[in-house]
């Protein structure tokens, strides 16, 4: 009876542990350790050796370029020489680009984590034509995450990989604080040019206002001047008075010449004083 049990529970494991590993669950190295080799699946299979592959070998190969001066060498080849290098130096299949942007994130991340140090716990799933490994890295300064994306086929060829530090959470907490603050920056930022539009649509009359009357003020002394220099007609009274006394004194004069008819004499100006 105890062997029946023991057998059933052996084989409920195993159809657990096909579930998951089947297309888009995570499997852990201690899922598929608890399964013999013998009776692993394909699926398992491939995600056994593709988390060996992405621990034992492309991480540390990728720690490698983390220094400046070893990372300058691989970003100075091409594509097609970085792939030649890895396959035949280190006997692994890689996307030449892939690799020179891997070797890229390992170097931009060696600043804040420092040196990887170990490579703990990695768990993988299938997604589509691909396989995803996540691994622990253990850093200097802080730990992280190494990302490694290989082909779905037996040739587990390197299609993407990436260092990601993990954020602390007093790194958290202060980027969030900063969201926040810039968030809520932003909207009084807003808020007052705002108040402050609106605040100039009581100004603007005021400000039309003056210069519409110092507008006024300055056309008034020109007006002013331009009456000034006009001539003053004289008014038809005077003028009619004015050919009266000149007729009169025509006459006069021509008395006084003793010339019977005014007709040779002309009055050319009268002064009046006043």
């Amino acid at each position: 009876m105890k062997k029946l049990v023991t057998w059933i529970c052996l084989i409920g494991c195993i159809f657990g542990l096909s579930a998951c590993g089947g297309e888009g669950d995570w499997v852990s190295e201690q899922d598929l350790a608890a399964v013999p080799e013998e009776e692993q699946t394909y699926e398992q299979w491939k995600l056994d050796n593709a988390m060996q592959i992405a621990k034992d070998e492309l991480i540390p190969l990728l720690s490698e370029y983390m220094k400046e001066e070893t990372n300058q060498e691989i970003q100075d080849l091409t594509t097609e020489e970085i792939a030649y290098k890895i396959s035949s130096e280190e006997g692994l299949e890689v996307d030449g680009y892939a690799f020179q942007t891997a070797a890229g994130s390992y170097q931009s991340a060696a600043d804040s984590m420092g040196a990887v140090l170990s490579v703990k716990d990695a768990k993988a799933k299938i997604d589509g034509d691909q396989i995803i490994v996540n691994v622990d890295v253990t850093g200097e300064k802080k730990d992280a995450v190494a990302e490694v994306i290989l082909s779905n086929d037996r040739f587990f060829v390197m299609e993407s990989a990436a260092l990601n530090p993990s954020s602390t959470m007093g790194e958290l907490m202060t980027g969030a604080a900063l969201n926040t603050l810039i968030g809520m920056g932003t909207v009084f930022v807003v808020l007052i040019l705002i108040s402050a539009i609106i605040s100039c649509f009581r100004i603007i009359p005021k400000l039309q206002e003056k210069a519409s009357a110092r507008k006024k003020q300055e056309e008034t002394p020109a007006l002013a001047a331009a009456a000034q220099t006009q001539p003053e007609e004289p008014e038809a009274g005077e003028q009619s008075d004015d050919l009266e006394l000149a007729a009169v004194i025509a006459a006069a004069v021509a008395a006084y010449e003793g010339s019977g008819s005014a007709d040779g004499f002309v009055v050319r100006s009268i002064r009046r004083r006043r």
